[in-house]
């Protein structure tokens, strides 16, 4: 076993030497940012770090200084050594890639206070100096000598990373005009703001002017550059948002301060509504942290307990969702509880039969497998243990539970205890719906707004 063992005051001799080699990673720099608290723009801000100044991504000054602590920590004089003094000279910055040795050579000791002072160096991999200078420890009396201890794994996890991508995909397009219906609390107001802000959406606010105009107080919002439509409720904005689109005032709706199924009601109404031929459906769009792809999880606010005809169109509609998303071969998987078909469980039949209709161009544009239990659908590990063989497993985008209250716990889960971040909407209507939720984050709800803009530029450039 590695052992770990320290030089007392006793054993030091002047000219005693050692040294630590070490190639920074950017991952180095994010794990010191993060332990500092410090997301320093030469570190890692490429705007930044890209100047004249520095042509490439650099380090914390201290990050070199933390080796050097190492060196004398861990090997000379070892453990129990106390740092005293320090005198450095930052000489170079040192870049991504660089390969840096940090060396100590003890130089005097003083034997009254076991103090021992040792000249510092750390050159990069072409022999230049990055740091130089002397520091002062007081050297361990007592010897160490022990097992080393393992470093722990450490991850690190950016959330909202996904909808940075989908918001950068809308760079070059206009903003969606859409009525936001009924905000008349301060989340809401500020959600469809903020997108607006962000260019995503051209907010038409629909709903009670005195309400509107009293949460833009609460929020300290200028509603100047807004229009503004006024009505006497929320029941009357989802009206009047959804007539603005079947005329096409508006490209698309955002929910604001109202219950779903008072904004869907309107939606779904007769001949006043958005429908189309295809079934309206909801799909959460997850940045699950833990996951490496994009995650969509379908139906789980609208259809309550859809049936094999429902579930066709609630996967067409994922399927064409993604592709607008820039995913052009979606992998479907169609979940149970179990991956093998059986009379006892109804969502197996009827993911047998959906596999089917894809064979038969029923449901095109993705590639289909079902049943799968979750385990199964995200991770190839738990496939292969089952003896799995298939095109979706361990690597699936969409997620097509058996009914919404599953879906439903399925997502929040994600959102509650895999640190995921939700963004939602609404698909088979003639305008893309967004549905956001009081308890959303402010990068799940812009990534909704994103999310809507790409898809009605898809369908207009279709």
């Amino acid at each position: 076993m590695d052992r770990i063992e320290n030089r007392t005051y006793a054993e030091l001799r002047i000219g005693d030497s050692a040294s630590l080699a070490r190639t920074l990673s950017h991952r180095d720099i994010e794990l010191f940012s993060v332990m500092a608290g410090d997301a320093a723009p030469m570190s890692l801000d490429e705007g930044v770090t890209h100047s004249e100044q520095f042509q490439a991504t650099v380090a914390h000054g201290m990050w070199a200084e933390a080796l050097l602590s190492t060196v004398l920590g861990t090997r000379l004089p070892g453990p129990g050594t106390m740092f005293l003094e320090q005198a450095l000279r930052f000489v170079k910055p040192i870049a991504v890639g660089d390969a840096i040795t940090v060396s100590v050579r003890v130089t005097d000791k003083d034997d009254a206070t076991h103090r021992v002072a040792l000249d510092c160096r750390a050159v990069n991999q072409n022999g230049e100096d990055v740091i130089t200078g002397t520091v002062q420890v007081a050297a361990p009396t007592e010897k160490v000598s022990r097992p080393r201890a393992a470093l722990p794994d450490v991850e690190l996890v950016q959330r909202g990373r996904g909808y940075e991508r989908l918001i950068a995909l809308t760079r070059e397009l206009p903003p969606l005009r859409t009525a936001v219906v009924h905000p008349v609390d301060t989340p809401s107001l500020v959600g469809a703001i903020e997108a607006a802000r962000a260019k995503l959406i051209t907010p038409v606010l629909v709903g009670p002017l005195a309400k509107i105009q009293a949460a833009a107080e609460r929020a300290r919002i200028d509603l100047g550059p807004y229009e503004i439509v006024p009505t006497e409720h929320s029941e009357a904005a989802a009206e009047q948002a959804v007539l603005m689109a079947r005329a096409g005032k508006v490209q698309a709706l955002m929910k604001g301060s109202l219950h779903t199924d008072e904004l869907m009601r309107a939606v779904v109404s007769g001949a006043d509504g958005l429908r189309t031929a295809r079934r309206i459906s909801h799909v959460f769009a997850i940045d699950a942290p833990a996951y490496p792809r994009p995650l969509f999880v379908t139906d789980a606010a609208i259809n309550v307990a859809p049936t094999l005809e429902d579930k066709r169109d609630i996967i067409q509609n994922a399927i064409d969702l993604v592709h607008a998303l820039g995913i052009a071969q979606p992998r479907v998987a169609i979940l149970s509880a179990v991956e093998t078909v059986t009379g006892k469980l109804r969502s197996t039949l009827d993911a047998a039969a959906l596999c089917k209709m894809a064979d038969r161009g029923q449901i095109t544009g993705g590639i289909l497998d079902g049943p799968l239990a979750f385990d199964n659908a995200v991770s190839a590990a738990a496939a292969a243990t089952k003896g799995i063989h298939s095109p979706v497993a361990g690597r699936a985008d969409i997620f097509v539970v058996p009914d919404l209250e599953a879906g439903n716990m399925l997502a929040k889960q994600l959102e509650y205890l895999a640190g995921a971040q939700i963004a939602g909407i609404v698909l088979g209507a003639r305008v893309p719906i967004i549905l956001t939720s009081r308890a959303d984050e402010t990068l799940a709800r812009l990534g909704s707004c994103a999310i809507a803009l790409l898809l009605a530029h898809h369908q207009a450039a279709a």
